[in-house]
């Protein structure tokens, strides 16, 4: 169980690499933005990532 842990943080810091390596100055801007978001918006985009992420894990095992 944690070696499947370990494998999917991994696939994370992946997947959240490609975005600044291919565009680092649409990342630059998009976390500027994101800098001005209020606690609440950032609060149910995070739950809605959650609950996605659990969705599609659910489907995929």
């Amino acid at each position: 169980m944690w070696r499947d842990v370990g494998v999917a943080l991994c696939l994370v810091l992946v997947i959240e690499g490609i975005v600044p390596f291919l565009y680092p100055r649409r990342w630059r801007a998009m976390a500027m933005t994101l800098a001005h978001v209020d606690d609440r918006t950032m609060r149910l985009a995070g739950f809605g990532s959650m609950m996605l992420g659990t969705l599609l894990l659910y489907l995929v095992r």
